[in-house]
């Protein structure tokens, strides 16, 4: 993907604003946007929530004993510039978009589960865009101590009339010991946001990494690469995605698994579905350590026309690993609809049905609200297009 011209947004302004106390006053219509982005601002449930808009400002409530949830910009004072964690596994130089995060950081969210404390309730965060030519350039650090475990649910969303808005996402994972990550992110961009996450985590002696996307809603451009390592024996990371793109919208997603000790596994599934954009959909197991077993399955689907490029990789030096990869790209059978017309169905309700079965989002482990949700917005795909 081509770079992009980052001097037409804007990466400052509004850095003294006050707290955003009280999500539930937020406009009808941006409350909204934050559903279908996963973010319901009225459950009350959650073990902590944590918003940031445009540039600096910022909502964040924690409701449990062992639950570190702040500004990252409060954390790098507060720890003594988190010298353990901030931008050690992503080099600021890599990119223009890295050299940008780091130069303007506009915020973003520490997230800590201590040692041994078992969070049951999903930590609710959101990154929100309003206005036009809008930048945001945030650092989130997410840290799950020996033995802890976490469950993260985050959504990013541009207001309604949001114009040519711009997210630079820069995320570092540390998973110890025993710990265990679920990290559930659901984007609801404009259609002309461009999108950049630069994300890598590090997974030490049985931890658990389990990352959700999905992306429903149209979106200008997106590039999304996360790198996960697992450097400790029986550590486990698991990526499951779920991406359409309507016509407009470009997207070149995947994710990378290091096998890089013993009795390590990683698994990548992603379905894919294009109504008229571009999807690019990769992915990558590399195994440096023995035994080890990979799994990488990336399928896509073309319903009226677009485009689906599968890239699936494999990488091993050592004898004794186990890696595989399977990859399909195709329509729906003409046989299929029939099947379903002959039961009573006609054609678009039989194509969404077989859209609905394709994108399924239940091995992601949602919360009943949300997967409901994301029931009610997959069911309105069809042969006609998205949303």
């Amino acid at each position: 993907m081509s770079s992009i011209d980052l001097s037409r947004f804007n990466f400052s302004g509004g850095e003294n604003s006050a707290p955003i106390e009280d999500l539930t006053r937020l406009p009808q219509e941006d409350q909204q946007r934050l559903v279908l982005a996963g973010i319901d601002v009225h459950d009350t449930k959650v073990s902590g929530a944590f918003m940031q808009l445009n540039h600096a400002d910022v909502h964040c409530t924690t409701r449990q004993e062992g639950l570190d949830l702040m500004d990252i910009r409060a954390a790098i004072k507060k720890f003594d510039g988190l010298p353990q964690y901030y931008w050690k596994l992503l080099d600021p130089n890599r990119d223009e978009i890295t050299r940008m995060a780091y130069e303007h950081l506009n915020g973003g969210y520490f997230v800590r589960a201590r040692k041994g404390v078992k969070i049951s309730q999903p930590v609710q965060s959101c990154m929100f865009i309003k206005g036009n030519a809008a930048g945001q350039a945030v650092h989130n650090i997410v840290v799950v101590e020996e033995g802890a475990e976490l469950n993260i649910l985050g959504g990013c969303a541009t207001s309604q009339h949001s114009n040519d808005a711009a997210h630079l996402g820069i995320t570092e994972y540390y998973v110890e010991k025993g710990g265990k990550l679920t990290f559930t992110m659901i984007h609801n961009w404009g259609d002309s946001t461009t999108v950049r996450p630069r994300s890598a985590g590090v997974v030490e002696a049985g931890g658990v990494f389990q990352n959700n996307y999905i992306l429903l809603k149209s979106v200008g451009s997106l590039q999304s690469y996360p790198r996960i390592d697992l450097n400790g024996e029986g550590a486990v990371a698991t990526f499951n995605s779920v991406i359409v793109t309507p016509t407009g919208s470009y997207v070149d997603s995947g994710s990378a698994i290091h096998l890089n000790a013993p009795h390590t596994r990683g698994e990548i599934i992603s379905r894919t579905l294009t109504t008229g954009g571009t999807i690019i959909n990769r992915g990558f197991i590399g195994a440096s350590a023995t035994p080890v077993k990979g799994h990488l399955e990336c399928k896509g689907l073309i319903v009226g026309g677009g485009r689906v490029h599968a890239i699936p990789e494999l990488d091993s030096c050592r004898d004794g690993v186990e890696l595989s990869h399977e990859a399909a790209v195709g329509k729906i059978a003409q046989e299929e609809i029939e099947y379903l017309m002959a039961r009573g169905l006609d054609e678009d309700e039989a194509t969404s049905t077989i859209v609905r079965g394709f994108l399924n989002v239940d091995i992601m482990g949602l919360p009943a609200p949300l997967k409901k949700a994301m029931d009610e917005q997959i069911s309105k795909l069809n042969a006609g297009g998205a949303m």
